[in-house]
């Protein structure tokens, strides 16, 4: 009798586990049909030799209803089903796992209405992004990085106001970034680097959400925007063709403004003195650009910066002693430049003696200028592997061997100093 009513009792916990499960799973409700369509559409765009054993494309069997079964045996993983619509389960992400996947993107994915996720990164897809995408209105987040993806960005994907995160980067996208971009007005981040983009930078102050901007790598063209997103947390251009100017009209409303990186490009000019007065600001690189002076700020104190490089420009006259005032720098980089002049005091007494509170410099590279005079008392008595100083072809005397690394093993002549530093006689 005990046994007999511990199998009802066994028999009673199964069924009711069953029963609530099924509730939990949606177990009667079926995938749409057009949701299976366009699954199917985009594995048979794929080169089935791409398809290898493990990949989510493998475990994709059609025989079987995709969103009652996924996560079983078949369908493992690569999409999402989150809503039901009139009985009806639908895809709301479709997200490949990097298995090197070649083919082209289906233009029947506009058949996928409630997606809300679309990414496919670190593939081998190629040909052209399909215009239809922009039929994806509920989309939030795009990803087609690392892939081969060719020919222009369509205008279209402007039209997907409800995009948070685009990312096009390491495709072969050329042509021109669309001024359509300034409808999407819920983007967060916006990621196209590392592609064959060129003419000139649209205006997208419209889009007040955007926090990371990255155009690096491409062949873009003209001036540094005079506007750009309030939000923004972090610009990257580097490696481009931008030219002209700096100002501070560009950066003035940039209250959370943390890394700015427009180095490798053909800016000239004064460094804004803006850049250094910023409080959230903490990285600055304007390195291999054609900049020849740098504004001094009416005051540093509450700069965030933590590392600057403002290497290999054409900066000219004294090394601007106001950044040894910046409390958080630890990483300045002035090398090959044509500044001149002795070395501020300043400068060395960071290094060595900071004052409470302020951090020293751990990295101080001021190689390839036209520096004179001695080595400053204070960076002789730099404990070894404390910091890297580099102070090297320049046109010092007394300068001790760890601090004096002169390129191709000489230092510069004499006449060559004398040419830049009126301080010589």
């Amino acid at each position: 009798m005990v046994q007999m009513g511990s199998f009802k009792l066994f028999s009673f916990s199964i069924i009711a586990f069953i029963a609530a499960t099924g509730v939990l799973l949606g177990a009667e409700s079926k995938t749409h049909g057009g949701d299976i369509e366009a699954l199917k559409d985009l594995k048979n765009a794929i080169e089935p030799v791409s398809v290898k054993p493990g990949s989510c494309l493998n475990s994709w069997d059609f025989t079987f209803d995709p969103c009652d079964n996924l996560f079983s045996i078949k369908f493992t993983c690569g999409f999402r089903c989150d809503i039901v619509v009139s009985g009806f389960s639908r895809v709301t992400e479709l997200s490949l796992d990097s298995a090197g996947y070649t083919g082209s993107l289906s233009s029947t994915l506009n058949n996928l209405p409630y997606l809300q996720t679309l990414d496919v990164s670190n593939n081998y897809f190629s040909g052209n992004i399909p215009e239809s995408l922009s039929n994806l209105t509920r989309l939030s987040r795009l990803g087609l990085s690392m892939n081969y993806f060719s020919g222009e960005i369509p205008s279209s994907i402007g039209t997907l106001s409800n995009l948070e995160e685009l990312f096009l980067d390491n495709n072969n996208l050329e042509r021109t970034i669309p001024t359509s971009f300034n409808g999407l007005v819920s983007l967060k981040r916006l990621e196209l680097q590392h592609n064959k983009l060129n003419g000139y930078i649209p205006d997208l102050s419209s889009l007040t959400n955007l926090l990371y901007l990255d155009f690096s790598d491409n062949a873009l063209v003209g001036v540094f925007p005079a506007t750009v997103p309030v939000s923004l947390v972090q610009i990257s251009m580097r490696n481009n063709n931008l030219n002209g100017t700096l100002t501070s009209e560009s950066f003035k409303n940039l209250m959370y403004l943390q890394v700015v990186d427009l180095s490798s490009n053909q800016i000239s000019g004064s460094v804004p003195s803006l850049l250094f007065e910023l409080p959230s600001l903490q990285q600055l690189t304007l390195s291999v650009n054609q900049f020849s002076s740098i504004e001094v700020p009416s005051y540093g104190y509450q700069s965030g910066l933590i590392a600057v490089d403002l290497s290999n420009n054409q900066l000219k006259g004294f090394l601007p002693s106001f950044i040894a005032f910046i409390p958080k720098l630890s990483s300045l980089s002035l090398e090959n430049n044509e500044f001149s002049g002795l070395i501020p005091t300043q400068l060395a007494l960071k290094t060595v003696f900071p004052e409470i509170g302020v951090s020293p410099f751990a990295r101080l590279l001021l190689g390839g200028n036209y520096l004179l005079g001695g080595v400053p008392r204070p960076l002789l008595g730099l404990k070894p592997d404390s910091a890297n100083v580099n102070l090297g072809d320049n046109c010092l005397y007394r300068c001790p061997l760890r601090f004096f690394f002169c390129q191709g093993g000489q230092q510069k002549s004499w006449e060559e100093c004398k040419r830049f530093n009126p301080l010589i006689h």
